[in-house]
């Protein structure tokens, strides 16, 4: 992981959630003891961890973490009091928001980074898998759009037409893609 934003009204809670961040690879902690400097710095740089300790003494924190949530793709975690863990957790759970009740230990603070560090790895995976599908994707459709081309205006047959963009790909030493977006550039009006 590269970057942490950490918001505490409180030195003593931004030192000791420092502390125990420094035995991970973080690169770079920030610290800020208010929600509006927060979000200037969610809108400015990316996080790979948020953990917001409520209250602040500009707000509560809860909106705070549901518009980092948004706003990022950021693991969250919001620190809030034993009384109303259970409420404001279940107003931000569906955000993707780990809250964890105050006092919180650091065995237990330490796990929940851990595995809100996993689970962000596991999501990061499936969105660079997804991303790869969806490109995967296009390709087949710009290549087919190509086929549909060659056997409309050079009358060619479906097998003639892939014969035909993978002969020119191996015999130009390009993709499939390049030579199906000239074969589009050539005939397309």
């Amino acid at each position: 992981m590269e970057n942490v934003l950490i918001v505490s009204n409180t030195n003593t809670t931004m030192g000791i959630i420092s502390d125990l961040l420094r035995t991970e690879t973080f690169n770079r902690i920030i610290t800020t003891q208010n929600g509006a400097q927060a979000r200037r710095y969610i809108n400015e740089l990316d996080f790979d961890l948020i953990i917001i300790d409520t209250p602040l003494p500009d707000e509560m924190g809860d909106d705070l973490s549901m518009t980092a949530a948004e706003k990022s793709s950021a693991g969250i975690i919001l620190i809030i009091d034993q009384q109303n863990v259970l409420e404001i957790g279940a107003e931000v759970e569906d955000y993707g928001i780990f809250a964890l009740p105050k006092p919180i230990s650091s065995e237990f603070f330490y796990q929940s980074v851990k595995l809100l560090t996993a689970s962000r790895k596991r999501v990061m995976n499936l969105e660079n898998e997804n991303q790869k599908l969806q490109k995967k994707i296009e390709e087949i459709r710009i290549v087919d759009r190509a086929k549909l081309i060659l056997i409309q205006v050079l009358k060619m047959t479906e097998p003639q037409a892939q014969r035909y963009i993978e002969k020119q790909s191996m015999d130009l030493r390009q993709t499939r893609l390049t030579t199906a977006e000239n074969i589009l550039r050539t005939y397309e009006h």
